[in-house]
């Protein structure tokens, strides 16, 4: 369901997270890849931009991987509070759910197009 966005199951798992707030990705991200001090930010960095994509043998976070992750972020749901305080001041589940649905599918949407076009063009 993700694989056609570029993610792998390393961003999947940090989209999940993310959804209790959105800079929980980095912290699972950081998780995943075990760096446990702040002295390893750049190895993070070392380790994600030398890792590579087993079937295309590319770079794993590439140009598409990366737009394709950040117009996810720009239109999807930005977290649970929000949900939480549309639900408080609507008095009822439609319009969050309403909302978290269009919102999702626009994510997805947005990101799939990008990721898409940027990989039929060669980045």
């Amino acid at each position: 369901m993700i694989k056609p966005l570029g993610f792998d199951w390393k961003i999947g798992i940090a989209l999940v997270t993310s959804f209790a707030a959105r800079e929980v990705f980095v912290g699972t991200m950081a998780t995943i890849y075990s760096i446990g001090s702040v002295d390893d930010e750049t190895s993070i960095r070392q380790k994600m931009a030398t890792e590579l994509n087993p079937t295309t043998d590319r770079k794993k976070y590439s140009l598409p991987v990366a737009l394709s992750l950040l117009l996810f972020y720009v239109f999807a749901m930005q977290c649970m509070s929000t949900i939480a305080v549309v639900r408080k001041e609507t008095g009822s589940w439609k319009w969050p759910l309403i909302q978290l649905a269009v919102m999702t599918g626009l994510a997805y949407l947005t990101s799939l197009v990008t990721y898409q076009a940027l990989t039929a063009m060669g980045y």
